[in-house]
């Protein structure tokens, strides 16, 4: 309890620091730098402001509310992690949850890591702690992955590296993008999961991606079912086609195209005539895609 209140204390004093106009530390070469950067300081929370880089815009109340509760009870356990943007001002770089909790209760003030971060770092930062989540849903997860390529300027195969992921499971999920907005909507709320998203993401159509979602909804389909139902449907488009469509594709080929699509993380076509010659046919979408394309079928 002794060594609990000293750091209490110490962390009262680093904030008091801050406070001083001639100690506002800018860059971790400032003077009484190391005495803030990285350690754990008690700030007012209303000088705290929420990131605005924060991939998670759901927040269950009921969640919050517990959350609330143990803190009243506990206190912040956990302490959040801010970046200095001004004197005596800071911004969330992740514990959100934890920050809406605090003010729920009432605290003047939580504990928090300082981290002195340009915006980018901050933006990479708060992404990749939230996509380590458990509880973030697959879209969310997504829309993370494809704000770190967009706006950090990272590769897939970069991507990979930093969160850890492979390069297949991030495609897998940038895939769900494609998905009709209230299919989307639909995986964010819980009604289906990432795997019936997977199975209708075959389907290129969204009026039939639609109508094949609402009848997953109504009739509870599985996962299975949903795969089932699209692989039906596909069938009859296939059927539908002018006889100058090539024959079933040979088993050695049948066999490696699942493992194929995820490998390039796009939808790919092959044709084979009866002398046994094909063409295989990979899709892109933008000179981005081409490159991505180009780099996987070198490797």
């Amino acid at each position: 309890m002794a060594k609990a209140t000293k750091k209490q204390a110490l962390g009262r004093g680093l904030s008091a620091l801050l406070k001083d106009p001639e100690n506002d530390i800018k860059t971790a070469s400032d003077k009484n730098a190391d005495k803030v950067v990285g350690n754990i300081v008690e700030l007012d929370i209303d000088t705290i402001e929420v990131n605005p880089f924060q991939p998670r815009t759901n927040f269950n109340e009921d969640t919050l509310k517990e959350l609330a509760t143990s803190i009243r009870e506990l206190g912040v356990i956990q302490p959040i992690t801010v970046r200095k943007i001004g004197f005596n001002k800071y911004q969330l770089v992740s514990g959100e949850r934890r920050f809406r909790a605090s003010k729920l209760v009432g605290l003047s003030s939580v504990p928090a890591y300082i981290r002195i971060a340009n915006d980018q770092e901050s933006l990479e930062m708060a992404l990749v702690e939230n996509i380590q989540r458990q509880d973030l849903d697959p879209i969310e997860i997504a829309l993370s992955y494809q704000r770190l390529i967009d706006e950090i300027q990272l590769t897939q195969e970069q991507l990979s590296d930093r969160v850890g992921k492979k390069r297949s499971t991030i495609a897998n999920y940038l895939r769900l993008l494609k998905l009709d907005p209230i299919i989307q909507t639909g995986m964010r709320d819980g009604f289906v999961s990432m795997g019936h998203g997977r199975a209708l993401i075959n389907i290129e159509d969204k009026d039939v991606q639609l109508s094949i979602y609402e009848k997953v909804i109504s009739n509870t389909l599985s996962v299975r079912e949903t795969e089932k139902l699209v692989k039906e449907i596909q069938g009859k488009d296939s059927k539908s086609k002018t006889s100058s469509s090539t024959a079933k594709l040979p088993s050695y080929i049948d066999d490696k195209m699942d493992d194929l699509t995820e490998y390039l993380a796009t939808k790919i076509d092959v044709k084979v005539a009866k002398n046994g010659k094909g063409k295989l046919i990979i899709p892109f979408h933008s000179k981005e895609d081409f490159i991505r394309l180009s780099k996987l079928l070198r490797s």
